[in-house]
């Protein structure tokens, strides 16, 4: 029987029976009177239990007087020491994308209970989430209140009514929409909704929100499925429209990192014979294929199709006329 199953019985036990003896453990446990005794402290110290000696009864029973106001319960699930090590680093690697404090706050009784069950004296716990950084730029800040009300009308499955601002054009505009899923890309976050002004599957990033509100009405619900299938076909964070692939051919300079990227889930890659190495993969949209272009100005091709080819050339020289006309 494990730790987390003795400690378990133990609480169990002690509810059920109202006291327990020392014995009755030990035949319970099979375990020596040793691991009982850190079993039992291990209870009352990292986890709380109000458990107490009753020298009257000879046994061990909950403290009244601290449960009667609050009833005393265990944790609903167990980990091993491994498994809260990896916890704390998930926690940790979340907190990189969670700078404005929208998911913290919840999350944070989950850490509170991780370092409890590792110990107060254990510093590997708190010396883990000091080792890792997560390094993250041009992010885009979305407010916390409107992170918070798209996400429960998510969870809750309802409709929210939104003013939005569309960048390109400048435009606020009101809609209701129905949420289907929250997406973090690059330093923000995006909902995937059915708009119901447009009646279709629409892409909004949540720092362009004006205002929101959920409403009572139901939302629609779409299949994963679909959402895949309408919102998820393109590179990047544009995912809807017609689908072309790119085919990009880079030297050997940039190829020898290239080659262990992922740009995009069905990508494919070749190498040259010349040892320089040839990328294809889909988009829908070339504006931010474009930029990812650009960031090996000078180590890449564009092969096909022409139109992304003249859409980079234009955006290099659109740069270097703004540097010619700054000296």
């Amino acid at each position: 029987m494990s730790k987390t199953e003795r400690v378990y019985t133990i609480e169990r036990l002690i509810r059920q029976r109202g006291c327990v003896s020392f014995r009755q453990l030990l035949e319970e446990l099979e375990v020596s009177p040793a691991t009982l005794k850190r079993d039992l402290e291990y209870l009352r110290s990292r986890l709380g239990a109000p458990i107490v000696y009753d020298a009257a009864d000879n046994g061990y029973r909950f403290d009244g007087s601290v449960v009667r106001g609050q009833q005393h319960e265990l944790p609903g699930l167990w980990f091993n020491e491994a498994e809260l090590y990896s916890l704390l680093m998930a926690h940790q690697l979340l907190s990189g994308v969670d700078e404005e404090g929208l998911l913290a706050r919840h999350l944070q009784p989950l850490l509170d209970r991780i370092h409890q069950m590792l110990g107060s004296r254990d510093r590997g716990s708190a010396d883990l989430v000091q080792r890792v950084k997560i390094v993250t730029a041009a992010r885009r800040a979305v407010a916390p209140r409107f992170f918070a009300t798209v996400s429960q009308a998510l969870m809750q499955r309802r409709r929210l009514a939104i003013r939005y601002l569309t960048r390109s054009r400048g435009e606020l505009s009101d809609r209701e929409v129905s949420p289907q899923r929250l997406v973090h890309y690059r330093g923000t976050w995006y909902l995937d909704a059915w708009c119901h002004r447009a009646e279709g599957l629409r892409r909004f990033a949540l720092d362009a929100l004006a205002a929101a509100e959920r409403l009572e009405s139901p939302a629609r619900e779409l299949p994963v499925a679909e959402l895949q299938a309408a919102l998820d076909r393109g590179y990047g964070i544009f995912g809807s429209g017609e689908r072309r692939l790119a085919r990009l051919r880079f030297d050997p300079d940039a190829a020898r990192w290239v080659q262990g990227e992922q740009w995009h889930a069905e990508q494919q890659g070749h190498w040259c014979d010349d040892g320089s190495y040839e990328l294809t993969l889909p988009f829908t949209d070339e504006r931010e294929l474009a930029m990812d272009v650009m960031r090996h100005a000078g180590h890449v091709r564009v092969l096909e199709p022409q139109s992304l080819a003249a859409t980079v050339r234009k955006a290099l020289q659109r740069a270097l006329a703004l540097d010619d006309g700054a000296r």
